[in-house]
């Protein structure tokens, strides 16, 4: 009876041993993730942030690259035109210069054209003269190989020579027609007044007489009904 009493006493219960165990491991893990936790405490932010990053925020994203890629061809662009207007003006510019340049050229060269077509005249004026001349008198006009505008005793104007001849005899004066005879002898004729400049230029190298209508100079001009020059224009007053 005795024995059997004891045998009882010594029963042991492993069972209990293994739950203190799985309590010590559940603790231990439950202690190490609070320790990661406070080694850590941005894991659930980044989590969090990681989480926000949706395709409308990458939509957004590109929508705002390409904005910027816009603005900046926009800009390249308006770059780009204004130096090709500021070239186009200055060659605008450059065009009105030559232009005027050109214009002016053009009015020096009308200008130049006319003073020679003066003188190409004045050349043929003076070769008409020479060759109305059959025996030109060189030694005359030009000696000592200078030629002079006229002969000794006349008196140059313009592009004609005149010459003022006043006889101090009554046995010397001569007639109009004996006038325009001697004139002709010496290959010229009696003037014919053709401007206020020439009449002013023979009333300052001729005397004013007032003795008698027997005194003055005689001039191409006549009287056959009415007063003609030489060459059949009608005498007009001015």
């Amino acid at each position: 009876m005795m024995e059997e009493e004891l045998n009882y006493v010594t029963v042991t219960f492993k069972t209990k041993e293994k739950s203190n165990d799985m309590e010590a491991i559940y603790d231990e893990v439950n202690t190490l993730e609070k320790n990661v936790l406070d080694a850590d405490p941005a894991a659930p932010e980044k989590e969090n942030k990681a989480q926000r990053y949706t395709p409308l925020h990458l939509v957004a994203a590109a929508l705002g690259i390409l904005c910027f890629i816009l603005v900046s061809a926009f800009i390249a662009v308006r770059i780009h035109f204004n130096t090709v207007m500021s070239e186009q003006h200055r060659e605008e510019n450059n065009f009105m210069a030559e232009n005027l340049k050109l214009g002016t050229e053009i009015t020096d060269l009308k200008r130049q054209r006319e003073e020679l077509t003066r003188e190409r005249d004045q050349l043929n004026w003076t070769l008409g003269v020479i060759m109305e001349y059959q025996d030109l008198p060189v030694k005359t006009l030009c000696p000592q190989k200078v030629c002079k505008p006229c002969l000794d005793g006349w008196v140059p104007f313009q592009s004609n020579c005149y010459l003022f001849k006043a006889d101090k005899y009554y046995n010397d004066w001569k007639t109009w027609q004996d006038s325009r005879s001697d004139c002709q002898r010496m290959r010229a004729d009696l003037v014919m007044i053709e401007s206020l400049e020439e009449q002013e230029f023979i009333n300052n190298h001729t005397e004013d007489y007032h003795i008698d209508d027997n005194h003055g100079y005689w001039i191409g001009l006549s009287k056959t009904g009415k007063w003609t020059w030489l060459d059949g224009r009608n005498l007009t007053v001015t």
